[in-house]
């Protein structure tokens, strides 16, 4: 068998009709084709689930127990076949600690650059925090300015109250001479009277010594003064001029061999060999020896007239009494103790009760439910009522008064209760009156304690429906603790960086590793500098704002790295700037790395991934990617190919379903599937190159590539029936503050590049406040000043392509509620009225009518310990789902179970004198499902499926022309025919007077609009501003608009095709 083919033989699973099917090795092959007609069920359900599964079956038994067992496909034989990797459009994760810097792991080899060459400062003072060695501070000492004067001083007492008579004592006997008294210097032979009740700072003097250049003596004017701690005068010489870390070459770094780790000592060790006098150094070191044993590991050095440098052997800083923890990796986790805040375990945020929860009708009283949490309580509980009425009572208010007109005062002490006792008056059901004395604690706390002390997961969902996330009121969202925010690179900490989005962070790593004047001063400030200098004493230095953000309008970096910590991190930054150029690549640059993962588009989840895999290096793979384009510009496509054609290069297969035609045109092989979609479909209609599928005229998609096929413009544009609904002040995160106008009774199109803010203005600001408008939805929406019109509309619709039901008893009949109606049918059938069956008797969800054997499923699962569980029809019903009671009952020849397995275009038929029910299924027909079954299970539809029965589901409804429906990208999984076809059911929503607001990146669709809101210029921190409004051909004339660019290559594409067609037509006649 040729190793340079993957071959499939017979593949049957779901549609697909034993198809055979070869797919060239080491290219980028594109399977395309309407929505359903089996694009996924040959790349995801046969190809893939069968190489994930010959992964798994070559693991160990033991292996295996702990990995999901996997069916096999339903296929003859796939030869060929290399390792399989899927990347689909899936969200990567609902785990609130999941971010996109965690998921690109480009956060894990942060928090290794910062465990290795971070500078840690107190996170109270901000003064710089160094551990070092003797050796190390020797070397920073005898590097000190020339002609320096200075006081080795041990620290004695920092910052405390009393008379310390008995540390003097002490010094005297050790044969000290002088002492640092609050900043004064005084001689131990006078007696020395401090008030106790004064707070003081007490420094034993060591040594005093002056650094020259060539040399360093004790000073001559003092030298007597210059004791040892045993009284002994002594000299010091120093004979080498001081050299710097660039004298160590790269033939030194060679040495070490490949360890980035290269350690401070080692640097001061060749420093040390350099010194020609080897007294000097011991000198110095048993001075500092001792200051460091008597200050407890802190040595003062102070220059005379000048500053004063403090070293610790410590992490710790002795101004503030705080130590610190060891650095390492974890220190800079949010999912680890040791990094993570401890208010709020590391999530940056809290759930707290939230009073816009509670209060959801302000505009009512107490009594007709004003607080949500009572709404149940109020009028059936008469012990609350009591409670009610003397609150009411004793704050001098009506229980009948509107929420909003109560002062602020009584709507505090409902909520927040009171510290003065009520007196109520109750009467039990059997018994009589009585007062109690209560105190009462309010909605809130009360709330509050039961969801700290339940155990009632119930109770806890419940009072779950009254908070909202709030921001951590300790770590201010930075998720980490104090003296790990206090850790810098770079002048920035780890939260400020990953505050950035990916084309600044860039840019910060590139400013961070450019060689800088004065670094050649800096090469030994982490040792010189101690931790921190300080002038004349003053003990006040500017503390940075952990929490403040960098602005990118400035340096980015405050200080550039040392030669030595450029050798420590090289390898940490290169992976670090190539994992944030594959995101670039992909069209990410907008995203911050502390995104949350769940906030993610499927598309955005899917094109991380890619970059992920690209960063893998890995070779002689296959990845099957689930149309990669999805929710990318024009502008970014060209990228996303150059993306995948490097992937190929490093001896990949790539397997697309796309129906991008950029992409199939940069495709090595398409295969295209058809002729139809469900049973309609399944075969390969087309192989081949770009240009054999273009010349194929079986192939529908060659048809629309040729343009001999192509979806027209409409005749003319709606204006739309004069009224605006008005979005002002319109800032939720990245928008800047902008005004828009949504005409009403139009087809209108969001387009923008990726994160330009479309989502965030449609779906986060329009679509929650209309949803908390009309039914009371509890997101909060986002930051905005007014949406004026609402008047003019009566309901809002989100059509999503998220699943119709998460469970196989989910179908098309259930979600359109046509099941109701057949159900109701079968039970007016005369021999059901004789058996007394009703239309539960017909639902294979409760008992009664379904078979019990399988639950009403229609198969059985059968587990095979370390080999994939077998699911067979049930033995009983024979996959029916019905009892035999249930199926003898049949209408026109039809028991319940032949009717679900009826295909849609069956139904319209065999229903077609039942208006109820021929009306929903000629809705289903016209969105193009005609060829699906009724009892098909929610869990086989694709995303572009799944939407087109909500759509049916509308269209069937009775029209007020007052609706907003919003659609989110809806052309997602869909084939041109399919956006065809998608496009007349929208139209034919707008006729009947409804507004339809939908974002899009699909020129198709962006084309056929009445008004497009064009926003940019370009993504995240660069986007959030309208750059167009108006008529799609307003916007391809806007030579600001990318969108309008492409928009206006498109018109002109639209008008030569029209002359050439025109010119044929001349022909024809002529």
């Amino acid at each position: 068998m040729p190793q340079d083919k993957i071959v499939i033989r017979g593949a049957r699973e779901h549609n697909l009709k034993n198809i055979d099917v070869t797919i060239p090795r080491d290219k980028i092959v594109v399977i395309t084709g309407l929505s359903g007609s089996g694009k996924s069920s040959l790349a995801f359900d046969t190809i893939f689930a069968e190489g994930q599964r010959r992964y798994i079956e070559s693991l160990s038994a033991y292996a295996r127990q702990f990995l999901d067992k996997m069916e096999k496909p339903d296929v003859d034989h796939i030869d060929g076949l290399s390792p399989a990797i899927s990347i689909d459009q899936k969200g990567t994760t609902h785990n609130p600690r999941s971010t996109v810097g965690t998921v690109t792991e480009i956060y894990d080899y942060l928090r290794l650059l910062y465990a290795r060459i971070g500078h840690p400062h107190c996170p109270n003072c901000g003064r710089e925090v160094s551990q070092q060695t003797i050796q190390q501070i020797v070397d920073a000492v005898l590097n000190l300015p020339e002609n320096s004067r200075i006081m080795l001083l041990a620290p004695l007492v920092q910052g405390r109250k009393g008379e310390y008579k008995n540390i003097f004592e002490e010094m005297r006997r050790a044969g000290y001479v002088r002492v640092r008294v609050d900043g004064k210097i005084l001689d131990l032979s006078d007696e020395i009277d401090l008030d106790k009740q004064k707070k003081h700072t007490i420094e034993v003097v060591v040594d005093r010594l002056v650094i020259h250049k060539e040399r360093a003596t004790t000073s001559p004017d003092h030298d007597e003064n210059h004791l040892s701690p045993f009284g002994q005068r002594s000299t010091l010489k120093k004979v080498a001029e001081r050299p710097t870390l660039y004298d160590v070459n790269a033939e030194d770094h060679n040495e070490q061999g490949r360890d980035d780790e290269l350690s401070l000592d080692v640097l001061s060790s060749r420093l040390q060999e350099e010194k020609s006098d080897p007294a000097l150094r011991q000198r110095l070191s048993d001075s500092l020896e001792t200051t460091l044993k008597l200050g407890g590991g802190v040595v003062l050095v102070s220059i005379i007239d000048g500053e004063e440098i403090l070293f610790s052997e410590k992490a710790a800083c002795v101004y503030c009494g705080i130590s610190l923890p060891e650095i390492a990796p974890r220190t800079f986790s949010f999912n680890s103790p040791h990094g993570a805040c401890p208010t709020c375990t590391g999530l940056g945020t809290q759930q707290e009760i939230d009073v816009e929860r509670i209060v959801t009708h302000p505009e009512v009283s107490l009594l007709q439910g004003a607080i949500a949490p009572w709404s149940k309580v109020v009028n059936g509980s008469q012990w609350h009522a009591s409670i009610l009425e003397a609150l009411a009572h004793k704050y001098d208010f009506s229980l009948d008064t509107p929420w909003r007109e109560l002062t602020e005062e009584q709507q505090q002490k409902v909520l927040y209760g009171t510290s003065e006792p009520l007196t109520i008056r109750y009467t039990p059901h059997h018994g009589h009156a009585r007062k109690y004395t209560i105190n009462f604690e309010g909605v809130i706390p009360n709330l509050d304690r039961r969801y700290k002390q339940t155990d009632s997961e119930s109770i806890r969902e419940e009072i779950e429906n009254y908070m909202s996330a709030r921001v951590c009121p300790d770590c201010h969202g930075a998720r980490l603790k104090p003296e790990t925010l206090a850790i810098t690179v770079g002048g920035r900490n780890i939260v400020q960086v990953t505050d950035l989005s990916i084309v600044l962070a860039q840019r910060f790593f590139k400013e961070l590793e450019a060689e800088a004047a004065g670094n050649a001063e800096r090469a030994i400030a982490p040792i010189v500098n101690g931790q921190g200098k300080k002038k004349n004493g003053n003990d006040n230095p500017l503390k940075r704002d952990p929490y403040a953000k960098i602005d990118p309008r400035e340096p980015l970096v405050q200080v550039t790295l040392t030669e030595r910590e450029r050798f420590i991190g090289r390898q940490v930054l290169k992976e670090i700037r190539a994992r944030l150029q594959f995101l670039v690549d992909v069209g990410l640059e907008y995203l911050t790395l502390d995104r949350a993962a769940a906030s993610l588009s499927g598309g955005e989840a899917q094109r991380i991934r890619l970059a992920t895999q690209i960063g893998s290096g890995l070779m002689g793979v296959l990845y099957i990617l689930d149309e990669p384009s999805i929710g990318l510009h024009q502008r970014d496509n060209e990228r996303l190919i150059k993306t995948l054609v490097r992937l190929r290069n490093l001896g990949n297969t790539l397997l697309v379903v796309e129906h991008d035609e950029d992409t199939m045109r940069a495709a090595d092989y398409i295969i295209d599937i058809g002729p139809g979609a469900g049973e309609h479909g399944g075969e390969v209609v087309a192989e081949g190159t770009y240009a054999d599928i273009v010349a194929n005229t079986n192939s529908l998609t060659g048809d629309y590539l040729s343009r001999r096929r192509r979806i027209k413009l409409p005749p003319q544009r709606r204006e739309g029936n004069g009224h605006f609904l008005t979005i002002s002040g319109a800032r939720e995160n990245n928008l800047k503050n902008i005004t828009v106008d949504i005409p009403l009774g139009e087809f209108v199109v969001v387009t923008g590049v990726s994160g330009s803010g479309k989502s965030t203005l449609i779906t986060d600001i329009l679509y929650r406040k209309l949803a908390h408008t009309f039914f009371r939805a509890h997101d909060k929406p986002g930051a905005h000043d007014a949406i004026e019109g609402l008047e003019h509309l009566d309901k809002v619709i989100d059509i999503d392509q998220s699943p119709i039901g998460r469970t196989p008893r989910s179908n098309p009949a259930t979600y359109t509620n046509a099941f109701t109606g057949i159900r109701e049918l079968f039970a007016q059938v005369p021999e059901s009225k004789i058996r007394g069956y009703l239309p539960g008797r017909f639902s294979f969800n409760v008992k009664g009518g379904r078979c019990e054997a399988c639950k009403g499923e229609g198969i059985v699962k059968i587990e095979m310990n370390f080999l994939p569980d077998v699911y067979v029809p049930c033995e009983v019903c024979k996959g029916k789902r019905y009892n035999r009671e249930a199926l003898e009952i049949h209408f026109k020849g039809k028991n319940i179970a032949d009717v679900l397995d009826m295909t849609i275009e069956e139904a319209m038929s065999f229903f077609a004198n039942v208006p109820s029910i021929y009306n929903k299924m000629k809705t289903l027909n016209e969105v193009g499902l005609g060829y699906m079954r009724l009892g098909q299970p929610a869990t086989t539809l694709s995303g572009g499926e799944a939407q087109r029965v909500k759509l049916a589901t509308e269209l069937a409804r009775r029209a007020t022309g007052r609706t907003m429906y919003i659609l989110d990208e809806p052309t997602t999984g869909l084939h041109f025919a399919d956006v065809d076809r998608l496009l007349q059911v929208l139209q034919r929503l707008v006729d009947n007077g409804n507004t339809i607001v939908v974002i899009e990146h699909n020129l198709e669709v962006i084309k056929s609009a009445d008004w497009i809101i064009d926003l940019g210029p370009a993504g995240g921190d660069a986007g959030g501003q309208v750059i167009a409004q108006g008529t799609p051909d307003d916007v391809a004339e806007n030579e600001q608009s990318f969108t309008g660019h492409f928009l206006q290559r498109m018109f002109n594409e639209e008008i030569a095709l029209a002359k050439a067609h025109h010119a044929e037509n001349q022909v024809v006649v002529g």
